[in-house]
């Protein structure tokens, strides 16, 4: 979402800041709440066979709807924004059914508090620091290239326990810092599009799916860790 070449002139802002803020977290929270009780649906429910055989397909349409949403959302409806959300978080549910298969609930429970006081922490930073976090956006995507490669080349030929919980460490921190990137770019989303209610509430929207990326993967990075510990031991 490019609100940078929006023109928006100058208007009286129709949505207040607490009111956008509210907004996004509600999204994002509605959205987890799909994501999390999908996967254990998916995982207790002859559902996870569906996902065995059309694995790829439902990965392929999850990355899609993101791009949707991320490249189109200025021209969607609201309605169409929403849903486009919630369709993403209801096949991500799916696609990440396996971790309740493989994890203990004591696991999943106490990677989920750890994951909400991370990103609680980051996203209090975001929104309260004075310092201008733009310029960490390229770094963090060379990260975010950088990880997937050697993600990608971790899964032909293996990290070994020392490189897996290396990589998961390094994801943890790229994503904690994401968080607080991403909160305070909410603020600057808010300032261009607070004068028009539609596009107000659409970036509220894609403000809470960047939010929920952050939220998800910190979450899976830690479960990973926690994971590679017990094993460990």
């Amino acid at each position: 979402m490019d609100y940078r070449n929006y023109d928006r002139g100058y208007a009286e802002p129709t949505m207040s800041a607490s009111d956008y803020m509210t907004r996004t977290y509600r999204w994002m929270a509605c959205g987890l709440l799909i994501t999390f009780a999908m996967a254990y649906l998916t995982a207790t429910t002859s559902l996870i066979y569906l996902v065995d055989s059309l694995y790829l397909v439902l990965t392929i349409a999850e990355l899609a709807l993101v791009f949707v949403l991320s490249s189109r959302v200025q021209t969607m409806s609201v309605g169409a924004a929403r849903a486009t959300f919630f369709g993403y978080a209801l096949l991500n549910g799916m696609v990440l059914s396996y971790y309740f298969l493989v994890f203990s609930a004591s696991t999943l429970i106490m990677a989920l508090l750890a994951t909400s006081l991370y990103f609680g922490l980051m996203a209090v930073y975001g929104t309260t620091t004075h310092k201008d976090l733009t310029g960490w956006g390229p770094r963090l995507m060379m990260a975010l290239i950088a990880m997937i490669i050697t993600g990608f080349v971790g899964m032909l030929f293996g990290f070994g326990f020392g490189g897996s919980v290396l990589y998961c460490g390094i994801g943890l921190v790229v994503f904690m810092l994401l968080t607080a990137y991403d909160t305070q770019k909410l603020q600057q989303m808010y300032s261009y599009y607070s004068a028009d209610a539609e596009m107000a509430e659409k970036a509220s929207i894609y403000g809470a799916l960047t939010l929920y990326l952050d939220f998800i993967n910190i979450f899976l990075y830690v479960v990973r860790l926690m994971g590679n510990n017990r094993r460990r031991s």
